[in-house]
């Protein structure tokens, strides 16, 4: 029996997964993510499938981690302090192509240097200048980012950058033409940047995570799951960190082909703070073909094409007073649920709401809460956020006796986006414990806020909805519309057709929701999704089937959706993908760009032939590192020609090599 550990830190619970013979479930646990010790929570989510399974660790033959280090870290602007080495642009590239933002404040060199189209070289590189820079500043930063003009036709120069850099400042350097063979300077310039301030970050989740695996009896190597849902090695991931991002969202489309054996799908991912929608095609996840964007940045990473809505079950409910009726709307923020922080502070949050309840009208702050994260350093703080911090301590608060004055709203604010502090208020999920569907934590405590909530007056004076019964149909049912909007909105964005509209407005138009309602008239309307929906998320049975039932599809909830992403960190595969160019600089030559430089023939097929065996060798090569095993590999030649003078002229050639097989398993 050969035992396959899966573990997936979200950013509400990490879990962990038990697979065997690659192809069954047979235990499955949940434990709380630490966001400031990730391993802390991987081994209690371990030690937890571990008990639950009651096998000998020592059995397990591979371990596989998917994570949302890497993409929450550049959401939030955390990592090391990098320098970035830029080879051939101009002084005003670095603030027109977003990379002045992307460094926030970290030091830049522009250099003389750099290739042309043709891969050969168009000015000599500045050494002397690079190697003052170095020897001046050097080791004031914890790592590198490389990116030279047309790298990818000629890398020459961002390999000398390297050896300078490995030589003067020994620092890490992450060059661009490594993390992209494809065209637009700037572009991989962003992704070596993003690159090279995750390294110090992964690399200490990776040992930590080992240490505390071995600590807990699991010696199987340690996979990572990478943005478009393959496998790559530990030590392939600390190089790489960036390939990283999106791991999570990219685990679960694994995860739900492997749990449905689904070929084309809609999958809707629903965790604590969004809403990730996917499509499987040919049972493969669609890759973005404009690279992984994330946050504010887009990178030459390949990964998921994934649209992500702020929408969770713990997304905050704001409150509509517009209109007769009045009514809610949810997220993007989140907040902790009320009867979760229940669960933490139990006498304060019933006090706090018992008093609520009895004040004769509803206050500002009814049913909202405020508690500082644990483990974290507050450095920088601005005095009045570091006062507000200090008097919240170490307790949890009704917010309303935290707050003293209106400025100390900008500076709570400032303090949540930093991560320092949780606020609490009402969230679907205590709609749910409200309505009987999950009974996780404090219903009682869901009940109050909600009927507090529900106090509010709408347009008409009358309360939204005083029973907290009502309050939580309501919150639910909004929770059921704005996955519909999503779910439509990926699958416009996927359609050939021209609409003429974006997808935000046909998934809100008139007649696309008549046609949901199935309007009846002298025009009959009936619209709905084409393809089944396989829902995820722990919280996807209690949401779900309504979804299905709105958009006249077919829904599928499998046994284990509440732990997809660790399901799919563990039934992946290694696949490696590696391109390259040949272009015709001349009549009658033909040129082929490699890492040594480029090779000119005199025969199209030639220069095709021996970029094929070079990136097949190369990719298999990588595969092996990656953790490979049983590698098959695959060519792809996309040959761009033109008629001139009644013949068929090549213009440029890019070859694709993808080597793919299943990750290596420790020995018996």
């Amino acid at each position: 029996m050969a035992l396959s550990l899966g573990v997936d830190t979200g950013g509400t619970y990490t879990d962990a997964v038990l697979i065997r013979d690659e192809r069954e479930v047979i235990a499955s646990a949940k434990s709380l993510t630490t966001r400031h010790d990730l391993a802390e929570g991987i081994g209690k989510a371990v030690e937890a499938v571990l008990a639950q399974a009651e096998v000998d660790p020592g059995e397990i033959v591979l371990a596989s981690l998917s994570t949302t280090l890497a993409t929450n870290a550049l959401v939030e602007g955390q990592g090391g302090r990098v320098a970035l080495i830029l080879i051939g642009f101009k002084e005003d590239d670095l603030a027109k192509h977003g990379l002045l933002d992307a460094l926030a404040g970290d030091p830049a060199i522009v250099l003389a240097g750099g290739h042309n189209h043709a891969g050969d070289q168009k000015t000599a590189l500045d050494e002397e200048t690079l190697r003052q820079w170095l020897e001046a500043h050097g080791r004031e930063v914890s790592g590198y980012a490389v990116a030279a003009q047309f790298a990818t036709r000629n890398p020459a120069h961002e390999q000398r950058a390297m050896e300078m850099v490995q030589q003067i400042a020994e620092r890490p350097v992450s060059c661009s033409h490594h993390l992209s063979s494809k065209l637009n300077g700037p572009k991989r310039a962003m992704t070596a940047v993003l690159n090279a301030r995750l390294i110090g970050m992964i690399d200490r989740l990776i040992s930590r995570a080992e240490a505390r695996l071995g600590e807990l009896g699991v010696t199987a190597p340690l996979m990572v799951v990478r943005g478009d849902g393959a496998l790559i090695s530990a030590g392939f991931a600390r190089e790489r960190p960036i390939e990283t991002i999106l791991s999570g969202p990219a685990a679960s489309i694994v995860g739900a082909r492997w749990m449905t054996g689904a070929q084309d799908a809609l999958v809707s991912d629903i965790g604590g703070t969004t809403t990730d929608v996917a499509v499987l095609r040919d049972g493969r996840p669609a890759i973005d073909p404009d690279g992984a964007r994330v946050g504010p940045y887009r990178t030459m990473v390949e990964a998921v094409a994934m649209r992500t809505t702020g929408l969770g079950g713990d997304s905050e409910v704001h409150f509509i007073s517009e209109g007769l009726k009045g009514g809610v709307t949810l997220g993007p923020r989140r907040v902790l649920p009320v009867s979760l922080v229940a669960m933490d502070a139990p006498e304060v949050v019933h006090k706090a709401l018992d008093q609520q309840v009895r004040n004769a009208t509803p206050g500002e702050y009814d049913a909202r809460f405020v508690r500082a994260v644990p483990g974290l350093r507050a450095d920088g703080l601005a005095p009045r956020e570091a006062t507000l911090l200090e008097r919240i301590g170490d307790k949890v608060h009704p917010l309303g006796d935290v707050l003293r004055t209106r400025m100390e709203i900008k500076a709570l604010r400032r303090l949540v986006e930093r991560g320092l502090v949780q606020v609490a208020g009402v969230t679907p999920s205590d709609a749910s414990h409200a309505l009987g569907n999950v009974d996780a934590w404090d219903r009682e405590a869901a009940e109050k806020a909600l009927s507090l909530f529900g106090r509010r007056r709408t347009g008409s004076g009358n309360m939204l909805a005083p029973d907290p019964k009502d309050m939580a149909r309501i919150i639910v049912d909004q929770l059921t519309e704005q996955t519909v909007l999503a779910l439509l909105e990926t699958a416009f964005a996927e359609e050939e057709a021209d609409f003429g509209l974006p997808p935000e407005q046909l998934a809100r138009h008139v007649l696309m929701q008549r046609g949901l309602d199935g309007h009846r008239g002298l025009v009959r309307l009936d619209a709905g999704l084409n393809q089944p929906v396989i829902g995820l998320g722990a919280s996807a049975p209690s949401y779900y089937p309504a979804v299905g039932k709105r958009l006249g599809c077919q829904m599928e909830l499998p046994t284990h959706a509440g732990v997809a992403n660790a399901v799919g960190a563990v039934v992946g595969r290694v696949t490696i993908r590696r391109s390259g160019e040949v272009s015709a600089p001349a009549e009658g030559r033909f040129r082929v760009h490699l890492e040594d430089g480029p090779k000119d023939f005199a025969e199209a097929e030639e220069a095709l032939s021996l970029l094929e065996t070079h990136l097949s060798a190369l990719a298999q090569k990588e595969a092996v590192q990656a953790g490979a095993e049983g590698i098959r590999v695959t060519v792809l030649r996309d040959l761009k020609t033109a008629e001139a003078e009644g013949r068929e002229v090549f213009i440029e050639g890019t070859i694709t090599v993808e080597a793919s097989g299943r990750p290596r398993i420790a020995a018996e």
